[in-house]
Formats: C-alpha cells, sequence, structure tokens
C-alpha cells in the first residue's frame, strides 16, 4: 500500500475499528448525526487540535456510536488529501463538518454551502469571504477565529526580546497556502511591522520535503531568528521542524503550543485547547436546531507565550528576565 492510500486509511473508517459499522448503523437511522472532522494537522493517532472538542463533546454527553457518530478524516500533513476527505463527507452525508484550519474551511465551504461548518481555527473568516461579520456569520459557517492574522507583529516583536541585536528574520510558508503568500495582505501587514521593528524578512516557502534545506538557506543568508506562519503542515511535521530550527541555530517563534512541546523556542497564539473546546458547544446548538448563520462567530479571550527554556539553553540564548516574566509556561 502506497503512504498516501495508508495515510487516507488511517484518516478515514480505520481510524477507528468500530467507525465502519458505525457509520454504516448511523446513516441507517439517521436519528444518530453523523459529525464529520478534517485536519491536515492531525493523524490518526494523534488527533492534535481535536482532542479538547471531543473531550468537551463527552461532557456534554454526546457518545461516539450511541448518540453521535464522528466520522474522523485525518491528512497527517498531507495537504492535498483534503479536497477528497470533504468530497466524501459532503456525499455520505453527515449533518455537520468541523475544520482546524483555514485550507480546510475553504475546502469545505467550497463543497457545500448547505452543510453547517465550524470552524476551530479559523484566522480571518470575513476577510476570507465566510461570513458576513462575526456577530452575524450568515451564511453555513460559523465557530471560532485566532485572530491570527493579527499576531505577526506581535511575534516579531517577542523574537526581537529574545535574540540580542536581531535585524533579520526568516519567515516560513506553506506552498499553495491560500492565506499566507508573498503578495498578500497578510505580508503587508508583516512587512510594516518589521519595517517599525527595524528588522529584514525573508519570506520564504517549505514544505515536508525541503524543511531542513530551505532552513539551512535562511541561515546562510543571514536570517537570525524564525518566524512560522500557522499551517497544518508545519503542526504535522512539527519534530522536524524543531530539530532543523536548532541545528541551524534559529531561534524560532510558532503558532501552536505542540511545537513548545516539540521543542520550538517560542510560541505566541490563542489558547487553541479553549477554542477546541469552544467549538463542541457550537455543534451542540447546530445539533438541537440552530442555525450557523445566526451563531456569532467568537473571538479568543486568551493568548498565551511560552518559552521552551531547555531549547533556549541549546542556543546558547540567555533570555531577559523580562520576557521570562511575560511567559505563561515556561517548559524546562
Amino acid at each position: 500500500m502506497r503512504r498516501r492510500e495508508f495515510i487516507s486509511h488511517l484518516g478515514g473508517a480505520a481510524a477507528s475499528p468500530l467507525l465502519g459499522p458505525l457509520v454504516a448503523r448511523a446513516q441507517q437511522a439517521r436519528s444518530v448525526p453523523v459529525v464529520g472532522l478534517v485536519s491536515i494537522g492531525a493523524s490518526a493517532a494523534s488527533p492534535a487540535t481535536f482532542g479538547p472538542f471531543l473531550e468537551q463533546m463527552r461532557e456534554l454527553g454526546y457518545v461516539d456510536g450511541r448518540n453521535v457518530v464522528f466520522n474522523r478524516r485525518f491528512a497527517a500533513g498531507q495537504d492535498e488529501l483534503i479536497d477528497g476527505f470533504i468530497a466524501g463527507l459532503v456525499r455520505r452525508p453527515v449533518d455537520i463538518i468541523v475544520v482546524t484550519g483555514t485550507r480546510e474551511s475553504i475546502a469545505a465551504r467550497r463543497a457545500t454551502w448547505s452543510i453547517p461548518i465550524v470552524t476551530i481555527v479559523n484566522p480571518d473568516p470575513i476577510g476570507l469571504g465566510m461570513a458576513q461579520s462575526l456577530a452575524r456569520p450568515g451564511g453555513n459557517v460559523t465557530g471560532l477565529t485566532n485572530m491570527d492574522f493579527d499576531l505577526y507583529g506581535k511575534r516579531l516583536e517577542i523574537l526581537k526580546q529574545a535574540v540580542h541585536n536581531f535585524k533579520k528574520a526568516g519567515v516560513l510558508i506553506s506552498p499553495g497556502k491560500p492565506y499566507f503568500q508573498r503578495v498578500s495582505p497578510w505580508a503587508m501587514n508583516i512587512g510594516r511591522d518589521a519595517r517599525s521593528l527595524g528588522i529584514a524578512l525573508d519570506i520564504v516557502e517549505a514544505d515536508e520535503n525541503n524543511l531542513d534545506d530551505v532552513l539551512a538557506a535562511l541561515a546562510a543568508n543571514g536570517a537570525q531568528g524564525l518566524v512560522v506562519a500557522a499551517d497544518g503542515t508545519f503542526i504535522a511535521y512539527r519534530n522536524a521542524l524543531a530539530a532543523s530550527a536548532l541545528k541551524h541555530r534559529l531561534p524560532a517563534i510558532f503558532t501552536s503550543r505542540v511545537h513548545a512541546e516539540a521543542g520550538g523556542l517560542l510560541v505566541y497564539a490563542a489558547r487553541i485547547a479553549d477554542l477546541s473546546r469552544r467549538a463542541a458547544f457550537f455543534v451542540d446548538r447546530i445539533l438541537k436546531g440552530a442555525k450557523p448563520a445566526d451563531l456569532p462567530i467568537e473571538q479568543p479571550t486568551r493568548f498565551e507565550l511560552i518559552i521552551n527554556l531547555k531549547t533556549a539553553k541549546a542556543l546558547g540564548l540567555d533570555l531577559p528576565a523580562t520576557l521570562l516574566a511575560q511567559a505563561d509556561e515556561v517548559i524546562e
């Protein structure tokens, strides 16, 4: 079996040995709702962002296979699988699709204007054309925004505090990402913030096949640190990314706490676990009859700074006490 087929198999019915029969029974008895879960960054072995969501669903009384069926589609970093995953869920059909990131959100919205879509991590639902406003989305998309679009200037500022005489940053984006591109509103914003901080930027693309080569080139071209844009592929390959950043002596700041747990130096982001849990309440309300058009999209209430002190020591960084005092969590 080829690797992609194996991953697709894991992300689908094989995610649980009972899932296939359960889905079949759910199709026969539509009184049991089917909720599709789609993520680039998750795998069958690691539900990643979906972990808190599933815990909260259990706390709300939903038992997989009894009064709900979760149809998991986890791509383990292979973003080319997403369109097929979504198409399969729409054909089934499912009652709700829950997605974790931008590409999944866009693919779901492109595939259906009728099935409710709940987003966990959406950087800009209005800018992406998924909602008329946060207060009244007006379509079939609701859920959470992580406001990631607005955080890159803050991440540069934090990195500048961590790295002495910081003048040049590499910025890592993923090819084909519809939101983070060299020519885009996001690039204009991070460029403006970098200029105000006196930092030059080198925005480069990388995927799982060339991560180490790209980071080596950034270091050779004078980058003193690294900003990693939000992307499910970078979550799926977080261990390799953290190891490569350390290898090439690039202090890096990321967008998800799993990166710090994998050895990344810094994370500054909305608390994704909180957003994931809140998504369960949207699913609950929709299953009870609410329309996504009428459910306000929620913004994060908490942001967190995580510092991996072990990685700082390995990089030879003496982090200032003022930065350590700002941290919500220090990993030692």
